[in-house]
């Protein structure tokens, strides 16, 4: 049995990035930038009206006023995607409207409700005096050629779809989705919907694996429920290293009679890195490799397994995708904590801020059994070993769930 600490520093020497793949823009919802991009044009690309009015030369505009007008002549229109291709001359103005180009001779912008309006007239008065660069986005003012625009690792969010559509990329490269294959054991697990019978237990964490994977951008490409013998276990398992990048497994991998999983994953030679862990919940924790394919087998009980995930699985996906590791914060507790003399502990909990402060309380459910305890749950605590429960006030370390809020 090895520490926390030990196992996850031996897992980070089996990690590397997945490869990328070109997508078109329009499929690239929530994957992963593999490059950096950089801005292909300056933003805005040419200096450009903000708003409806009239492009001016500000020194004929000194002194205007409601009471005192000044007159100006009107000589073009230039509007957006038709810029004028005038130039302003002394006591002369263009129409201009919201994005269009700014015609050679003019140096501001006057808002159209500051003049007389939009005519078909070859004059217009101006009611206000304005000043260089009034109302102008000049060139570049947003972003410069060559400058960073999205950094490799961001997942893609509408923000960044309408930016690279702005910019012009239609495809562009992203890490490629990790292929996934979650199993579980056990001739005791029925699916959910079936008629449940004395002795057996509804599957319910594969459903929390492929919600799990689904969650940080990966595809279940193998899902299943295997029976306790080592033939079911073989024929899946030998598919699934052919195929996976990651294989998660839930339950057979303690010492029970009937825990076939860690033998056949030696027999398939799977390289066994370590077995077992000083944690609770999930003290029998497998970590293999078998080639580039990462191995994980984390135990059947239900917090045990969410929990395992999380702290386990989850940063890995984050590294091999290239995303940025989630890494834990720090709050003080209001309620006891409980430690464990040799292991590193975990349960699920609550954390808020509160008077700039934030806080936190382990759920009140401890059991590895008791999956409800995660329903209210927006994180999980963990502690260190030590001889005492933590008491009000200590601090301990929260890792916030990824699509849960701090209040």
């Amino acid at each position: 049995m090895i520490t926390v600490h030990k196992a996850k520093s031996i897992i980070d020497q089996y990690l590397t990035q997945l490869n990328s793949e070109v997508i078109l823009i329009n499929e690239s919802s929530k994957r992963i930038i593999y490059h950096d991009l950089k801005a292909t044009f300056p933003s805005p690309r040419f200096d450009n009206s903000a708003m409806d009015g009239f492009a001016v030369r500000s020194v004929d505009t000194i002194g205007a006023s409601k009471e005192h007008p000044v007159s100006l002549k009107v000589i073009g229109i230039s509007s957006a995607g038709t810029p004028s291709n005038l130039t302003l001359n002394p006591g002369e103005c263009i129409q201009c409207m919201t994005g269009a180009t700014i015609p050679n001779g003019a140096d501001s912008v006057l808002m159209v409700e500051n003049s007389s309006g939009f005519s078909d007239n070859d004059s217009v008065l101006v009611f206000l005096e304005t000043h260089p660069g009034k109302h102008i986005r000049k060139k570049g003012e947003e972003v410069q050629k060559g400058d960073p625009l999205i950094s490799k690792g961001t997942r893609i969010t509408p923000s960044e779809i309408g930016t690279l559509a702005s910019f012009g990329f239609r495809k562009f490269s992203v890490v490629k989705k990790p292929q996934i294959a979650i199993f579980g054991t056990g001739d005791e697990l029925i699916e959910p919907g079936e008629t449940i019978d004395k002795g057996q237990v509804y599957n319910s964490n594969l459903y929390i694996f492929a919600d799990l994977v689904k969650k940080i951008g990966g595809d279940v490409t193998m899902k299943k429920v295997v029976k306790d013998n080592k033939d079911s276990l073989n024929s899946f398992l030998s598919k699934a290293l052919k195929t996976s990048d990651v294989i998660i497994s839930s339950g057979g991998i303690s010492m029970g009679r009937f825990d076939y999983v860690r033998d056949v994953f030696i027999e398939l030679g799977v390289k066994e890195h370590f077995w077992k862990v000083a944690q609770k919940p999930g003290k029998p924790l497998f970590f293999g490799t078998e080639n580039d394919t990462l191995i994980f087998g984390l135990p059947g009980n239900p917090i045990s397994a969410y929990i395992g995930f999380m702290e386990w699985v989850w940063p890995v996906l984050e590294s091999i995708m290239g995303i940025p590791r989630s890494k834990p914060i720090t709050g003080f507790l209001t309620e006891s904590f409980p430690r464990e003399k040799c292991k590193y502990r975990y349960l699920f909990g609550q954390t808020w801020f509160e008077n700039e402060k934030l806080f936190c309380k382990p759920s009140g459910k401890t059991g590895s059994h008791m999956l409800s305890s995660s329903l209210s749950a927006n994180c999980i605590l963990g502690s260190d070993h030590g001889e005492n429960p933590l008491q009000p006030g200590d601090k301990i370390n929260i890792n916030v769930l990824p699509w849960k809020h701090i209040r």
